[in-house]
């Protein structure tokens, strides 16, 4: 009978162990367009960048999770916002809605999602996707 607990809480053991390595986060540096998700994934809205900028806005500041979509197409959703831990829904990240930014921080890869916790930014060059005049201001018109 002990042989068998001790045998189960070696296995259990190794299983613990296992995710947790996992886990671990990977140093990376994206470059991309601060995004709404929400909009961005089930395309409700058509505009990106300037056209989405004031949804975006309200979205991030309403508690929906912001998110980098990268130049090649990979979306990142921001865990954490430079020095802010607690919440992704602080002034800093709002501030740069539609942006086009590049980040360093800690990427977790999980469940085929990407969560990003961005600890500088680099290189914040405003909003360079001005296609307003093309789709229209996103969500209620000009």
């Amino acid at each position: 009978m002990n042989f068998r607990i001790r045998l189960a809480g070696i296995l259990l053991a190794a299983f613990l162990v296992v995710p947790a390595a996992q886990a671990a986060p990977e140093r990376v540096r994206v470059t991309g367009e601060v995004i709404d998700p929400w909009c961005a994934i089930t395309e409700i809205m058509v505009g990106r960048g300037s056209a989405h900028h004031q949804c975006a806005i309200w979205c991030a500041v309403g508690g929906i999770p912001v998110g980098l979509i990268a130049d090649d197409g990979e979306i990142y959703i921001i865990m954490q916002f430079e020095t802010d831990a607690s919440s992704v829904a602080n002034p800093g990240l709002v501030r740069v809605q539609t942006n086009r930014l590049v980040v360093e921080g800690d990427l977790y890869r999980r469940d085929g999602l990407n969560y990003l916790a961005v600890h500088k930014v680099v290189d914040d060059q405003g909003i360079v996707m001005v296609n307003h005049q093309d789709v229209g201001i996103q969500p209620f018109g000009e």
